[in-house]
């Protein structure tokens, strides 16, 4: 098992917090889920700044 680490956070986030997480759900799991869903947005972000900005070209005129 990994180490415990502590992160001081100011009351109302803390209490926000504690409303957000789920029966019985712990903290650490209560942040590793909003951690994965945060990375998911910044996939479909990404992934949409790409699709607006890029310059795309069909697999047919690629030449091997």
């Amino acid at each position: 098992m990994s180490a415990v680490k502590r992160i001081p956070v100011a009351e109302p986030v803390w209490r926000e917090l504690s409303e957000m997480r789920s029966a019985g759900q712990t903290y650490t799991e209560l942040l590793q889920e909003m951690m994965e869903s945060r990375k998911k947005e910044r996939l479909v972000s990404d992934m949409r700044r790409i699709e607006e900005e890029g310059k795309f070209v069909s697999l047919s005129e690629i030449k091997d």
